[in-house]
């Protein structure tokens, strides 16, 4: 009985350890890895890209919307462009589990002139932070004046606005 007790509160603790090990969504480019947080583009042509955001576990989806935004606007700023305007978008999530459940289950068995029967309980809860989100927003540079659209982006207040005036271009 005296190890019972060191034995559950050292699991526990793996637990609650590993459910705390997260990536940290930080904005900066993917490093290559398989579910790398961060930033990725693919240049499709001249003046229209391809980029995506991969978030870690548990970061909003708004927060990854608003990588891809940055990352955008600092290409279309790095290019010679004053605007751009999303083409089309995709949200998607992985590592998505709906939380606590518990089931029940029963069975019976015969052997000779002895039946048994049992019953069983279980529950699992999700211990982990959350889905992770990536966007992935196809983008179309211009210059001049931003057009008067929903999904038209002024590259210079994206960058002050989301980017925190960090000037990253």
């Amino acid at each position: 009985m005296k190890i019972v007790k060191p034995l559950v509160a050292a699991v526990l603790s793996g637990l609650v350890l590993a459910a705390c090990a997260s990536t940290p969504t930080v904005y900066r480019a993917q490093s290559g890895a398989p579910n790398d947080v961060g930033y990725s583009e693919y240049r499709l042509e001249a003046g229209r890209y391809r980029v995506t955001f991969q978030g870690g576990p548990g970061a909003k989806e708004a927060q990854i919307a608003d990588y891809a935004l940055l990352r955008a606007a600092e290409l279309a700023l790095r290019d010679g462009y004053d605007w751009f305007r999303i083409a089309d978008r995709s949200t998607s999530a992985s590592g998505y589990d709906r939380g606590p459940r518990m089931s029940v289950g029963g069975g019976s068995a015969s052997f000779g002139r002895h039946t048994s029967v049992g019953l069983g309980l279980g529950t699992s809860f999700n211990l982990g932070p959350g889905p992770s989100f990536a966007q992935s927003i196809e983008v179309v540079f211009g210059k001049g004046p931003t057009p008067r659209d929903r999904d038209a982006y002024d590259a210079r207040e994206i960058v002050k606005t989301i980017g925190y005036g960090r000037g990253r271009v």
